[in-house]
């Protein structure tokens, strides 16, 4: 498939850094700010519900003499030395007596005889005991214990914040239970990729039944390091053999042992294994191991930086002085040529599991997978999505099914269609289609013009790929594309196939200055493409007669034995004649393409107006439309005896 006619101009994109976590000071005088708060309002609380808020009217004890004698009072309460008086007419009012005498003493003072208090109903409020002592120690104990939940609060913040400072060096692998049924997977949940779980299952075997391995002498091995390109698989495999043993599994990722402090990685693993030690037999996960393994003394740091304190720890750990059975530790990795010679030899990463892109049948299996828990049409074919799937990894084909039930989603229906399925293929390789990117009438016309070239190309040479589809609708950053599929699976590639692919990417290039005499920018992936694989048939597969069967430089694009990325093992001269050799093929393609639409140039005529008045040309339409020109359809893919293996 052919990302064509890149007529935007690149855009930098700013990056948010987001915070994550909140500065430990911060967080400490948020605490103490809330505390104070709680405490106010609790005060503030108490108070009102403890106050005496009742606006009775306060009168003097020569008052109530006066009132007694006019016999208005019906009842008088004592309270210590606080009078409650009820009047006749049902009003409360309050006064206070003399503290050394009682209130009838108090009275008689003022005149007022033992007769007028006969009436009146006199009652004294009794304070001892327990209500006493509740009632005036109260507030004093209520607000002495929330001082110290205060303090108490305050301090296990602050010590949690001073002990964090000393978990550096604690292992932060997340522990996944043999009975977790939520988070267990098994081999039947992993589709496709049938060698590495075959590579697997003596794991299994050994972590379910040891004795039968080590009473014949065997050794399991200690390491299994899974490649393969990214997304093919390899974190779901290691869970699997978990899974399937019934064993604790200890993920982490290599970036999380390497801290600015230095050591703690190398404490991070050391910690880790004892863990693993105790709840053994386990498995030590570790994804992205290039983040630490990567081939010592490159750093800036000399011999002595973290990243290499940490993965002198790991040899250590998996090859030391301890042995260690029943712990088996599995890595994953896209980058096995960066890492460092002593993680792969004998008694460490001693097996290498490869797990390569699904073919068609796995590409199957792995949409059934994911088809699970989605209503599907009666159309939907998963056998024509495989077909139309190549190169794609499994979580490729998982976004494949999950935007499928989006787009259906979005519009309302209840089930997912095939063409869902067919338009999310498309959203994945090249992005969403954006229709608001309206392109002027010149401007369509050129892109179908490209589009067409690329087609036509493909289609009169023998060694490309068949044309699928072929659209001017904007995709992702592209404004039109040609959709190109092989007709099988290959791992393969031959020469005559790299030089008719080079020639492909550049008809759009040869028909816009054909058409209109001019040069846009659309074709500048195209250029990219075609210069970066005519470099590679050069430098990595031996494909120039003029340098020979030599490979100069590893599949990273870098020098091989890892070493710098600017170093070269080759001298200038090799360097100049390596440039001509790109450039002749790149001629060579040029002339071959420009030949061809020469030749059909009433072909791309056709095939362009056509593009301008529907936007998209499916198969059967543009199948027809070259038939009627003469072209021959391809009915499978021819392959030279000379053939390159791609490993990239």
């Amino acid at each position: 498939m052919d990302k064509q006619f890149d007529n935007q101009a690149p855009q930098k994109k700013k990056s948010r850094r987001q915070k994550n976590q909140e500065p430990l000071g911060g967080e400490f005088l948020r605490n103490i700010f809330i505390g104070l708060l709680v405490l106010g309002v609790i005060a503030v609380t108490y108070s009102y519900i403890s106050g005496d808020y009742k606006k009775d009217e306060n009168i003097t004890i020569s008052q109530v003499a006066r009132d007694v004698k006019g016999n208005l009072i019906s009842d008088i309460k004592v309270d210590g030395d606080s009078l409650t008086l009820i009047y006749k007419d049902k009003s409360e009012k309050v006064s206070q007596k003399e503290s050394d005498s009682s209130v009838t003493e108090t009275l008689a003072r003022y005149g007022v005889s033992s007769d007028e208090l006969s009436g009146i109903n006199v009652s004294v409020v009794d304070n001892s005991g327990f209500a006493f002592w509740l009632n005036y120690l109260g507030p004093v104990l209520v607000s002495i214990l929330f001082i110290f939940l205060f303090i108490w609060y305050m301090s296990r913040q602050v010590r949690g914040a001073g002990m964090q400072a000393f978990s550096f060096g604690q292992s932060r692998a997340r522990l996944t239970a043999p009975d977790d049924k939520k988070q267990k997977v098994t081999f039947k949940d992993v589709a496709g990729a049938k060698e590495a779980k075959e590579e697997l299952v003596e794991i299994v075997d050994f972590l379910k039944n040891p004795k039968k391995f080590l009473d014949i002498g065997a050794r399991i091995p200690k390491g299994i390091l899974l490649m393969g390109a990214p997304g093919t698989g390899k974190t779901l495999l290691a869970r699997a053999v978990a899974g399937e043993a019934g064993v604790a599994f200890f993920s982490i990722s290599g970036s999380e042992f390497v801290e600015m402090f230095v050591g703690v990685g190398a404490s991070r693993v050391r910690d880790l294994f004892q863990i693993a030690k105790a709840a053994a037999p386990a498995i030590i996960f570790v994804d992205e191991i290039d983040a630490v393994g990567r081939i010592r003394g490159t750093g800036m740091g000399g011999g002595n930086d973290e990243r290499e304190q940490t993965l002198n720890q790991i040899l250590v750990e998996m090859d030391g002085f301890e042995p260690n059975e029943k712990v088996i530790v599995m890595a994953a990795t896209n980058r096995p040529d960066v890492l460092d010679p002593a993680l792969l030899r004998p008694g460490r990463f001693d097996r290498r599991v490869t797990i390569d892109l699904p073919d068609r049948k796995d590409r199957e299996e792995i949409l059934k997978v994911h088809a699970k828990g989605k209503p599907l049409a009666e159309d939907v074919n998963l056998a024509l999505l495989a077909e139309r799937t190549p190169g794609f990894s499994g979580a490729d084909l998982h976004s494949l099914m999950n935007e499928g039930a989006i787009l259906a989603a979005r519009e309302n229906r209840t089930k997912v269609a095939q063409f869902d399925l067919i338009r999310s293929i498309e959203k994945v390789m090249l992005g969403p289609e954006r229709r608001s990117h309206i392109l002027s009438k010149k401007e369509k016309e050129l892109t179908a013009y490209h589009e067409a070239g690329h087609a036509l190309v493909a289609s009169v040479l023998p060694h490309a790929d068949p044309v699928h589809k072929i659209s001017i609708i904007s995709r992702g950053r592209a404004a039109g594309y040609t959709l190109k599929l092989p007709l099988e699976d290959r791992k393969m590639q031959s020469k005559n196939e790299f030089l008719d692919d080079i020639a492909v990417s550049l008809g759009g290039y040869v028909t816009e200055k054909m058409v209109y005499g001019d040069i846009t920018t659309g074709p500048s992936n195209d250029l990219q493409v075609a210069s970066g694989l005519a470099r590679a048939m050069v430098t990595r597969y031996g494909m120039s007669d003029a340098i020979g069967p030599i490979a100069l430089e590893s599949s990273g694009g870098k020098v091989l034995f890892g070493q710098g990325v600017n170093d070269k093992e080759y001298s200038e001269k090799v360097s100049a004649d390596i440039d001509r050799e790109v450039a002749l093929i790149i001629n060579s393609a040029l002339q071959k393409a420009e030949d061809i639409l020469t030749t059909h140039r009433k072909t791309l005529d056709i095939i362009a107006k056509r593009l301008v008045e529907v936007e998209v040309i499916e198969k059967d339409e543009y199948e027809k439309i070259i038939v009627a020109s003469g072209i021959e359809l391809k009915k499978k893919d021819t392959i030279d005896p000379g053939v390159t293996e791609i490993k990239d």
